[in-house]
């Protein structure tokens, strides 16, 4: 299928795959770019999935080794819970298994419902996808503390943003998909759970159900639900193999209609 080479390779994702490697590269990469940017930290919002997981546990590599070698460089784990995170002990178990240099918490409640409260009073219909506009504000406040911390630590932010996610545009642009660095591009979900756990990841969390847990009305639902197709089809669909025809066409129109997502803001002219 043409249009599916050109989508493994606008992506970046590679044909042949050694988990080792991946992860010497990227660590290379985090240390050059932090040098090169004349920053000493690296900040990232750690939610327990294994996303962030495998980000942070590069970086505090990466951080580590620069130390190692006589540069300032330290790794800032941000917990960033909308209250009560449902699913807190595996943040809680993520912070543990990557040993961030330092560790600090910032609830987004206030923030997220203050600033949504102003929209509905500014006129907004108080229904009309209510859960999912609040979702999406969740996402961006997170994004607005790290880039605060970071202009406190002299930081760059870390994204988290892999291949299969950009795939789907499964992320909130100028959220989860603003960020200074993406250690994990090129990477799809099945790569990024072989690089976690060849960094040494807990067995639980590199096999958790993926969830963004974003939309207050339906905690912790799957990815794949949202998606409706399973990773395995997507990650097989980006290492060039054939699928199903139904869930093919139900990539395909992800991809094709969320281009916007991928694209820098658009000048006029």
């Amino acid at each position: 299928m043409i249009e599916q080479s050109a989508i493994i390779k606008a992506l970046g994702v590679r044909p042949d795959f050694d988990a080792a490697h991946e992860i010497e590269k990227r660590v290379a990469f985090l240390k050059t770019y932090l040098v090169d940017s004349r920053q000493t930290a690296y900040v990232l919002g750690i939610s327990g999935g294994v996303d962030s997981l495998a980000a942070g546990l590069l970086a505090q590599r990466a951080v580590r080794e620069l130390r190692e070698d006589g540069r300032a460089a330290s790794f800032i784990a941000v917990r960033l819970p909308y209250g009560v995170q449902a699913d807190e002990h595996d943040a809680s178990d993520a912070v543990a298994a990557i040993r961030p240099d330092r560790i600090m918490t910032v609830d987004i409640k206030p923030a997220a419902d203050s600033l949504m409260a102003a929209v509905l009073a500014g006129g907004t219909d108080p229904v009309l996808r209510h859960h999912f506009i609040l979702g999406n504000v969740k996402a961006r406040q997170r994004m607005v503390a790290q880039y605060a911390i970071a202009g406190t630590a002299s930081g760059l932010v870390i994204g988290t943003d892999h291949a299969a996610e950009a795939l789907m545009g499964f992320y909130t642009k100028f959220g989860d998909g603003a960020a200074d660095v993406l250690p994990l591009a090129g990477l799809n979900k099945r790569r990024v759970r072989a690089v976690a756990a060849a960094l040494g990841a807990p067995d639980h969390l590199v096999w958790k159900v993926p969830t963004a847990d974003l939309e207050s009305d339906a905690p912790l639902r799957p990815d794949e639900d949202v998606y409706g197709v399973t990773y395995d089809q997507i990650d097989d669909f980006l290492e060039g193999r054939s699928i199903e025809p139904a869930a093919a066409e139900r990539i395909l129109s992800a991809y094709r209609s969320n281009a916007h997502k991928r694209a820098l803001p658009v000048p006029a002219g």
